[in-house]
């Protein structure tokens, strides 16, 4: 069931997943800064102030999130969604999208390997597995910007319209939004509506890693 409180107890959950705060997010999304402020959730005479549909699908496009991720906020499904990866304190190893691309740095299942990685805290703790890419460029704009950090699980699973990082044959590395993926293809959205969607042949796939939380 819908609440008020649920409901803009979504919208700080979802600005924390992207580390931004409440006045972050409605900027990100081309709102006030002001619009999500508490002091803007109930009227003077205190009777509850909902957010309009339309701030609400700003917000989910600004980050590249979904309804049903929303929903999910709301619903109150925040620790399972945002932090599903958390198991121990770690440092996790770094490296940007450029190198990952030359090789040597992967196992076949999307695994860190090798050397010449770099290390990076996380804010919270981490599972074995667990990986960063460094955005470089603005390819990925306007979710991910160039200095982000992506944290990326190659062990959770990935369903449509999540955020992922692929790894071609020919040792492209890209992140992407998951469109669909088939016995013959993956199809993927690009972050920037500037750049097309790539439909790419299985057998030109190494892997597939769900990207769950990102550094901003």
């Amino acid at each position: 069931m819908l609440s008020h409180e649920r409901v803009w107890a979504a919208i700080d959950a979802l600005a924390a997943r992207y580390s931004l705060s409440a006045s972050g997010l409605a900027k990100r999304a081309g709102l006030d800064s002001t619009a999500f402020n508490k002091s803007k959730r109930l009227s003077s005479d205190g009777r509850p102030r909902w957010p309009s549909t339309e701030s609400l699908a700003k917000v989910i496009e600004a980050t590249g999130s979904s309804l049903d991720e929303f929903m999910s906020l709301v619903k109150g499904k925040v620790a399972a969604a945002s932090d599903r990866f958390l198991a121990q304190p770690a440092s996790v190893p770094l490296i940007g999208f450029a190198q990952a691309g030359v090789g040597g740095y992967f196992d076949d299942a999307g695994f860190p390997v090798g050397q010449g990685w770099d290390l990076v805290e996380l804010p919270s703790r981490a599972r074995d597995g667990l990986y960063a890419l460094q955005v470089q460029g603005e390819s990925m704009l306007p979710l991910y910007r160039d200095g982000d950090v992506l944290i990326v699980d190659p062990t959770a699973k990935v369903r449509r319209g999540d955020r992922v990082v692929v790894k071609t044959a020919a040792g492209e590395v890209m992140a992407k939004l998951l469109e669909r993926q088939t016995a013959q293809l993956v199809s993927l959205r690009s972050l920037n509506p500037e750049h097309p969607g790539r439909e790419i042949p299985l057998r030109d796939v190494e892997w597939v890693a769900r990207i769950v939380w990102a550094s901003q």
